[in-house]
């Protein structure tokens, strides 16, 4: 690009340099001096007659060179001026120009505006205003084109797919930096076109001064989208199961159809019935311990990702609990119940070891001293993804339950502390108790203790006593109390929490898949199969495969899911075509909401109406006002000029 520089009138050259050339001004003005100078004449006496009229006609000459010299001047002056471009423009009209566009191509820009969904409108702008050869770098929520025009990609951006994927606003502030220069020297722009809902609530970074932020909001005419929401099991009988199904976002008193399917075949069929907050509650019964690959449908103008709710009910494997204790108490065989656990129980001195390979969950109950070959069989049991927890004895040795915590962590049981304390706290975020209370309470029961250890540990504290001390300590796949349950000691045995506490760490020993999952959450299921030789498990839907992340263990394997699958549905888990169950996947309702950002009140400044109003206000902004040709016009006008003077003036 050129190097523009600033005159001191404001006027701004293309080619200043050029302006030196006028310094030759001086030379009409030397010739015309020299031409002016004669030598003084005296008239003879008889001529004196002639002296008024040619006096006269001297002064009319004179007249003419100075017009003439002054036409001249002008006329050059017009020329150097034109070789020189001069022009006006606006500091950023000066700059090199680098654009970057952000699309949003979130599922809530399926939302319609004129028979268009928002993302084809914006699409069709951007195509119409866009010159074919402007240089420019586009990204969506998955997909980046680096210095491209919109012809190279035209036809990407026209078959551009939905996605459950929201970048937010300083994900997008921060992605547009990677595809900007680090040049100081030129202009940025960052146009962000998506339908701003509330949660995308923009906070505009203005610490760079040559990044200038530009929002294009879309919006569809009709904000009203009915959405399922969640379902959950409720309750389970000999022969029947309820289902409630959750719905949101319709209008009071509309009625909807919605169907169960099992695969492609209808089971059930309802009407959902909204509140005047527009939720409804609707519930299906279903078989009891049938498998169902389950689709629930609805039928809506609005978006369309939400319409369906995939689940699937399978067989569910029993979690195998051992407890190891010398005590004669019933309580976890009351809780690890054999309709979904396979309970046994063994006293120390009759522990078979190789019992422990095919265990999910190890209970150390009362124990007073842990045996180091235990210690050693229980560290590979947890490091194979096998839940180990802890319950100490009043007499426990602390030597030896030190030296067993260590393999665990940085852990150390201290000395014995007989001070009676209500446990009064708990961690209601820990995922032990994620989902067991509807709300926290403040007013519970809560159990008492009368001695306890003090235990040093970085593990997260789940149930703690006043004054700060743990009392169930511990994270996935190791829990820890810091004092007997005896009820000599405690009254947790009688407490609500003894049930979804032990419930809910004895079924974390095997994660089966829960009866859906949702997309771009992190999801871990453990497969009870025994894999042979190099094979692996992989998962499918209608001709698409992938392999997830996998761990083998003796007798199960782990799968973890992150960014695949990328697609709601049921997948099948299977071993060489064999299948081993299924797993059901949803896309996040986060962008069913239709509720957006009023840009217009709050950021007005980097607000535009349309992407054609953005591009018209960009083009003002970088124009330019050439004036060479109005100073070829006038050269051409003062060469005309010196012409008249030439033939008209005597």
């Amino acid at each position: 690009m050129p190097i523009f520089v600033q005159s001191y009138l404001g006027m701004q050259f293309k080619h200043p340099e050029i302006l030196w050339a006028l310094f030759l001004l001086l030379i009409p003005i030397v010739i015309h001096l020299f031409q002016l100078r004669r030598f003084q004449k005296t008239p003879f006496t008889n001529v004196a007659m002639l002296q008024k009229v040619v006096s006269e006609s001297r002064k009319s000459n004179i007249l003419k060179k100075w017009l003439l010299l002054l036409t001249r001047l002008l006329l050059l002056a017009s020329l150097v001026l034109a070789f020189a471009q001069p022009f006006t423009a606006n500091l950023s009209g000066l700059r090199e120009k680098e654009t970057v566009v952000y699309l949003d191509n979130s599922f809530s820009m399926h939302a319609r505006s004129n028979g268009l969904t928002l993302l084809q409108k914006a699409v069709q702008d951007l195509i119409k205003n866009l010159d074919e050869e402007t240089k420019l770098s586009l990204f969506t929520n998955e997909k980046t084109f680096r210095d491209v025009n919109i012809k190279n990609i035209q036809n990407s951006l026209l078959s551009l797919p939905y996605t459950y994927r929201q970048l937010t606003i300083d994900e997008i502030q921060n992605k547009s930096k990677t595809l900007f220069s680090k040049s100081t020297a030129s202009q940025k722009d960052l146009i962000v076109i998506s339908d701003f809902q509330k949660r995308m609530t923009p906070s505009i970074d203005t610490s760079d001064s040559l990044l200038t932020v530009h929002f294009v909001p879309l919006r569809p005419k009709n904000n009203r989208n009915v959405v399922i929401d969640s379902i959950y099991l409720q309750a389970e009988g000999s022969s029947q199961s309820t289902m409630r199904v959750l719905l949101s976002g319709g209008d009071f008193n509309e009625d909807l159809p919605i169907s169960l399917y099992n695969g492609e075949i209808l089971i059930a069929k309802s009407s959902a019935k909204f509140n005047n907050r527009g939720t409804a509650n609707v519930v299906f019964s279903i078989p009891f311990g049938e498998v169902i690959n389950g689709n629930l449908r609805i039928a809506d103008n609005g978006l369309h990702y939400d319409n369906q709710f995939y689940f699937n009910i399978d067989q569910k494997p029993k979690v195998n609990v051992l407890v190891i204790s010398d005590l004669d108490d019933d309580f976890l065989e009351r809780i690890y119940t054999e309709d979904e656990f396979n309970f046994s129980r063994n006293s120390l001195d009759q522990l078979n070891y190789s019992m422990l390979d095919k265990q999910h969950v190890v209970v150390l109950d009362n124990l007073k001293v842990i045996p180091s070959s235990l210690q050693q069989i229980l560290y590979t049991f947890h490091s194979n993804g096998g839940t180990v927890i802890i319950i100490p004895s009043i007499a426990s040795d602390l030597n030896s339950y030190s030296q067993f915590l260590s393999g665990f962590g940085d852990i150390k049981m201290m000395e014995y502390l007989q001070n009676n304390g209500r446990i009064t706290s708990i961690s209601f975020q820990h995922p032990l108790y994620k989902n067991v209370f509807e709300k926290e309470v403040n007013n519970f029961q809560y159990p008492t203790v009368n001695q306890f250890y003090r235990i040093q540990s970085k593990l997260p504290t789940i149930l703690e006593i006043q004054g700060n001390i743990p009392f169930l300590m511990g994270k996935e796949g190791f829990y820890l109390f810091s004092a007997s349950l005896e009820l000599s000691n405690s009254n947790f045995k009688n407490s609500p929490l003894i049930v979804p506490t032990f419930y809910n760490m004895g079924i974390s020993g095997l994660k089966t898949p829960a009866i859906y999952h949702t997309l771009g959450q992190r999801t871990i299921v453990d497969i009870e199969v025994e894999l042979a030789g190099d094979n692996i498990l992989k998962a499918s839907k209608e001709g698409n495969e992938f392999i997830p992340q996998q761990q083998r263990f003796s007798s199960r394997v782990q799968l973890t899911f992150n960014e695949n699958p990328t697609t709601d549905g049921i997948y099948t888990i299977h071993e060489n075509g064999r299948l081993l169950r299924n797993i059901s996947f949803n896309y996040p309702r986060n962008e069913s909401s239709l509720d957006y950002f009023d840009l217009e009140s709050n950021v007005p400044d980097n607000s535009h109406d349309s992407v054609a109003s953005l591009f018209q206000y960009l083009k003002a902004e970088s124009s330019i006002a050439a004036y060479w040709k109005w100073f070829v016009i006038l050269a051409l006008l003062l060469a005309l000029l010196e012409v008249i003077i030439q033939k008209f003036v005597a």
